[in-house]
């Protein structure tokens, strides 16, 4: 099997720890890459004239399966039509900006393999479409640009080596690396709420809501900054509620820590589409009491920073 291996690549999940709807307007963002990600490797198959696609979750079992027509990319049978829609939709993005992509009659199977659980939004998309895009040789920003839409700071996030910097500008995303190793990392923690959003409804309800979107980004964008050289716990946590005031005033919807954790002593902040996925929990109460606090609530999945980031 290893002999027909051609092309293997993994890209890294993500997570958006300031700039939460506001950078879909301009503000700068700081985004931190995951040591959780993606493969997708490609290797010959038998049979000419299709491309057999298997995803498989962290466990290794296949939870999505389909075959396509080479060069047609025509969807030939899944086991979901909506995500086989959806992939070759990308596909055909792809091949829009190099034609000669799959373009072929050979046989060819891709296989993917997250190596998280797909439930916790750590970017099963996005590491798809930068995957997808570099075996293609195509532009990722472009290729979500045409299908899924977003701001593309997750993007950003699938081939970088550590924190960075993200602000969409009128010639297109700006990115750069981010100096962010807080002192007091060991007292963040990241938990999983369990309660998945949908990012498409989320910036629907954003652009609804939300008004005096340039106050708010350049707001938003001085508190990025705030957190990037906070060098105490306190003052971070500080910014975080700022933070978190602003947005859900332009939103409309109360903070996860209202809804969830009033009681605990330190800061709780949504990480993207509040109300689900992941949050941040910042404070100085120790490990062991951090995670036996988060546990009695309910929620098992508490990661430290330096087993996230």
């Amino acid at each position: 099997m290893n002999d027909a291996l051609l092309w293997q690549t993994r890209a890294r999940g993500k997570l958006l720890l300031t700039g939460e709807y506001a950078v879909l307007d301009g503000a700068l963002a700081l985004a931190l890459p995951v040591r959780y990600g993606q493969s997708l490797a490609i290797e010959t198959d038998g049979k000419p004239g299709q491309l057999l696609w298997l995803s498989r979750n962290e466990q290794g079992e296949i939870w999505f399966q389909a075959k396509f027509s080479l060069p047609g990319l025509t969807p030939l049978q899944s086991t979901g039509k909506p995500t086989a829609e959806v992939l070759q939709q990308l596909l055909l993005a792809c091949r829009r900006q190099n034609p000669d992509f799959l373009n072929t009659a050979e046989g060819l199977r891709a296989t993917t393999q997250t190596d998280f659980p797909r439930a916790w939004g750590l970017g099963t998309s996005s590491t798809l479409i930068a995957a997808l895009a570099r075996w293609a040789d195509a532009d990722p920003y472009r290729v979500l640009s045409e299908t899924l839409g977003g701001s593309g700071y997750d993007i950003a996030c699938a081939y970088a080596d550590g924190p960075l910097l993200y602000r969409l500008t009128d010639r297109g995303p700006e990115v750069q690396p981010a100096r962010f190793a807080p002192p007091f990392a060991a007292d963040l923690y990241f938990i999983f709420l369990g309660k998945k959003q949908n990012s498409r409804e989320a910036i629907r309800h954003y652009r609804e809501f939300a008004h005096e979107h340039e106050t708010l980004a350049a707001d938003i964008s001085a508190l990025t900054r705030q957190c990037l050289h906070a060098r105490t716990l306190d003052d971070f946590t500080a910014t975080l509620l700022e933070h978190e005031r602003l947005i859900g005033a332009a939103i409309g919807l109360p903070r996860a820590q209202e809804l969830y954790f009033p009681d605990f002593p330190g800061v709780v902040k949504s990480l993207g589409a509040w109300g689900g996925d992941f949050v941040l929990a910042a404070g100085a109460g120790g490990e062991e009491a951090v995670r036996e606090y988060f546990r009695e609530k309910g929620f098992g999945v508490c990661l430290g920073y330096g087993e996230m980031v």
